[in-house]
């Protein structure tokens, strides 16, 4: 840990974990958004966590179509490679 240099090189420990802060980022992303924009308090907590679990999904979607690219469709654009 002594030779540690943020931005240049990795930090090894969160490196099996890293997805599972995805959760409470975007939890904090809504729970801001939300108290900027939405305009009653009553129905405050409901659109931040459904404003939550649509970008876990949409995360999670591109995540999904981007391994879907890598895996099938580029082996048949570029059989060679």
């Amino acid at each position: 840990m002594l030779a540690w240099i943020p931005f240049i090189s990795p930090l090894n420990a969160a490196q099996g974990t890293w997805y599972l802060l995805l959760g409470p980022l975007a939890l904090g992303i809504a729970i801001v958004y939300k108290a900027l924009r939405e305009p009653s308090m009553a129905t405050y907590w409901r659109a931040v966590l459904i404003m939550t679990t649509q970008i876990v999904a949409a995360i999670a979607g591109f995540a999904l179509a981007i391994g879907i690219f890598v895996q099938w469709i580029i082996p048949l654009v570029a059989p060679g490679s």
